[in-house]
């Protein structure tokens, strides 16, 4: 049995708090912004259109929260020279974080270079203490195999992070895809990280994900600099935790 505010607790830290919605403003981003400190801790980041870096680079300044924005996103497409100018205009911005994603239909169709055609360049461009995250869109994948090709040939080309999805295709993460994703890091023995992205919800689903973490890599190993929830609705409902509002969950966590 796990006690839901220790749960709640542990999973804000990890959280990269969303708006990717088309209809997103300045306001909402200011919104965004003044919830990312919340009475118990800070998330770890905000994750918003590129659109909003500058704003969000502003409000949240000292507060030790990090600005995520997306590249490629989220049709994952092969024109590289576009994406790379993306990533310039957003690191210029301040983003300390980017969370690109893969040409996976390229990847699909046997194009399989285009992962670190598309990967290699970006990852050169980070400048020191900002972080790469290469958003695999595993629902698209679907099988087993490919998942873990996508994130072996990711890993191999510079991805700090691997993350499971966009949110804006029918399948979202999964449980299964995090697994062949938290493995593969395993076996790549390298410093990378993991984000599980889309439909997470509950403090069920965190519970989930997080035991998959300790059981693949380690009961120490999901800290902020390896392990992150992208997420628009889960904040509500670990604050509400944190509150008391929510009782203990039986998990078999």
């Amino acid at each position: 049995m796990v006690d839901a505010k220790i749960l709640a607790r542990r999973a804000l830290a990890l959280l990269d708090l969303t708006d990717l919605t088309d209809t997103c403003t300045p306001a909402a981003i200011e919104a965004l912004c003044a919830r990312a400190i919340t009475p118990h801790s800070q998330v770890a980041a905000v994750c918003i259109y590129p659109a909003f870096v500058k704003q969000a680079k502003a409000l949240l300044a000292g507060s030790g929260v990090k600005v995520a924005t997306v590249i490629n996103f989220p049709h994952g497409g092969r024109d590289i020279k576009a994406v790379m100018a993306e990533a310039k205009a957003v690191l210029a911005d301040g983003a300390d974080e980017i969370d690109l994603v893969l040409a996976y239909k390229a990847f699909m169709n046997g194009h399989i270079s285009s992962v670190a055609e598309m990967v290699s360049p970006i990852a050169a461009l980070m400048p020191k203490h900002t972080v790469l995250k290469v958003i695999l869109e595993t629902g698209a994948l679907k099988y087993p195999a490919l998942i873990e090709w996508a994130s072996a040939l990711a890993i191999e080309s510079g991805a700090q992070f691997i993350k499971t999805s966009t949110g804006k295709i029918d399948v979202s993460a999964t449980p299964d895809a995090a697994r062949i994703m938290l493995n593969t890091i395993k076996a790549s023995r390298m410093p990378v990280g993991f984000k599980a992205a889309g439909g997470i919800k509950t403090l069920d689903d965190a519970a989930t994900y997080l035991a998959l973490a300790d059981e693949i890599l380690g009961a120490d190993w999901a800290q902020p600099a390896t392990f992150r929830f992208g997420a628009s609705g889960l904040l509500d409902v670990l604050l509400a935790a944190l509150d008391g509002k929510t009782s203990e969950l039986q998990t078999g966590y």
